[in-house]
């Protein structure tokens, strides 16, 4: 490759990074933004927006997809190393909670363009993850449910969306959400909400 494709290419990329980091602000703005609007917030002629995404959907997804892989990482870091699984769950809704609210305006752009279906199907590494762990705390008695770990997973999961969407609907003050979200998913597994209160309140000190 020559010195002058490479150029391209570098040029290339930086453009698209900054689509996205201008798109995701724009559109945390303004769910409505159009792609002219993304394009001279970052700068650029449409010509260029679209030249790395065909579509506001595909600029979306693109969007989507960055925001679960983010939120992977966040569950993984945050239960890594940790034991006890009511722990682990707690510090893995905190940690994937500081990421959640930065694309919490995301989740209803998603479900418009992207489907409830796609979501879904991106999120199952992560919601796979948490079945596990939910798992280990039901042999271990630290969980309490009549679901089974993978049901109980996607149960978390959907409490999850309905803080963001909460918190989108101004019915939850941001800042509280993320406790509150940690909490109400111990207590969806079975922990005593004094118990899970407790817990979260010591991990967000």
């Amino acid at each position: 490759m020559t010195a002058m494709t490479t150029g391209r290419t570098s040029r290339a990329d930086a453009n698209r990074r900054r689509i996205l980091d201008v798109a995701l602000a724009e559109l945390l703005r303004d769910p409505d933004a159009s792609m002219d609007r993304i394009a001279r917030a970052a700068g650029v002629v449409r010509r260029t927006v679209y030249g790395h995404f065909p579509s506001r959907e595909a600029l979306i997804g693109t969007l989507t997809d960055g925001a679960v892989e983010a939120l992977a990482a966040a569950h993984l870091s945050g239960r890594d190393g940790v034991d006890d699984p009511a722990e682990a769950v707690a510090r893995s809704v905190l940690a994937v909670w500081e990421i959640a609210d930065r694309y919490r305006l995301l989740v209803g752009l998603a479900q418009r363009t992207v489907t409830v279906q796609g979501i879904r199907e991106r999120l199952t590494p992560i919601r796979d993850s948490c079945a596990h762990l939910l798992q280990r705390g039901l042999d271990r008695g630290t969980f309490v449910s009549p679901l089974p770990a993978a049901a109980l997973a996607y149960v978390h999961e959907q409490m999850l969306f309905a803080v963001m969407e909460a918190v989108n609907d101004g019915l939850l003050n941001a800042e509280e959400a993320g406790r509150s979200a940690a909490v109400s998913v111990l207590t969806a597994a079975g922990v005593p909400a004094s118990l899970a209160t407790a817990l979260v309140a010591g991990l967000s000190v």
